[in-house]
């Protein structure tokens, strides 16, 4: 990778991760974990009722990254006039482990038991805890590790049938607005997408990935029915833009139409960025699916 390249991405990740953390009005558990929890942000209009946006943050399934860093991205969106639910999930162990040289990508069936369970609780504890959000419309949203969470929640219902997070029926949702999403798991490893954090997410290399794949992998996961964008940046050197190309194309086989947003010149982390314009081109995604 250029140097160039190596030094712009590196500034733009220092410059989103340069906020503070944004309290936000009040936290639920959605379960017994101390990992499941959920923020909430009113919207900043006093609006009696505001489009949910449904925020899971990235840092490839691993435990080092957490919802903190993607409260100044709620933060921004409820000053947008949307009420916000920032999510928290059980990420991979601190210690390495499956041949990992640093803390492994993801839990599972963990990471994904969180997901399914807080989709699930979300209608009562926003009706109890955000009394502004309107359930009718309701966006998830994620960046990066995020963005597959956001796309496979949206999908549950195309899951093979024995897969205990199946559902009958589509989320009740809007739209996905997926940011640089990790999509097509076997494109991800052969691109060596966040240090193999696909493979790991899903047990390693015992053959455990090709079994798990279609339990997880967005790009199998297709058509959904269910109106997706992806926002992606075509400088971005974390999650390269051909996943964004490749998840759209899966889609289209499958008969289904994703958009596709390419920003010319972003990297992986203005999309998260307050500071950055493709924060307010992230917003307007968002609206065009809520509102």
């Amino acid at each position: 990778m250029p140097d160039e390249a190596v030094a712009r991405e590196k500034a733009e990740e220092t410059s989103a991760f340069s906020h503070p953390a944004v309290p936000p009005d009040v936290t639920a558990a959605y379960g017994d974990h101390p990992d499941q929890v959920v923020d909430f942000y009113a919207p900043r209009d006093g609006a009696a009722q505001a489009p949910l946006v449904v925020a899971l943050h990235g840092g490839a399934w691993r435990a080092p990254y957490d919802r903190a860093h993607l409260s100044p991205l709620c933060d921004f969106l409820a000053r947008r006039g949307f009420a916000v639910a920032n999510v928290e999930y059980r990420r991979g162990s601190s210690v390495p482990h499956q041949g990992a040289s640093g803390p492994v990508a993801g839990r599972w069936p963990e990471t994904f038991d969180d997901v399914a369970a807080v989709f699930d609780a979300l209608p009562a504890l926003a009706a109890e805890h955000l009394p502004t959000a309107d359930a009718r419309r309701v966006v998830a949203l994620g960046h990066s590790a995020g963005g597959q969470l956001a796309l496979w929640a949206a999908a549950r219902h195309v899951l093979p049938e024995d897969a205990p997070w199946h559902t009958g029926a589509p989320a009740a949702l809007r739209g996905v607005v997926a940011l640089a999403p990790i999509t097509d798991f076997a494109l991800a490893e052969e691109l060596g997408v966040c240090g193999g954090a696909a493979g790991q997410l899903l047990g390693g290399d015992d053959g455990l990935f090709e079994q798990r794949r279609p339990f997880a992998d967005p790009a199998l996961l297709l058509p959904t029915g269910i109106a997706t964008t992806l926002v992606q940046g075509r400088a971005d050197t974390t999650v390269p833009f051909a996943l964004a190309e490749a998840y759209a194309d899966a889609a289209a086989k499958a008969g289904e139409v994703v958009g596709v947003t390419f920003l010319e010149g972003v990297g992986h982390f203005p999309l998260i960025d307050p500071a950055a314009d493709a924060c307010a081109v992230v917003a307007e995604e968002i609206a065009q699916l809520a509102w």
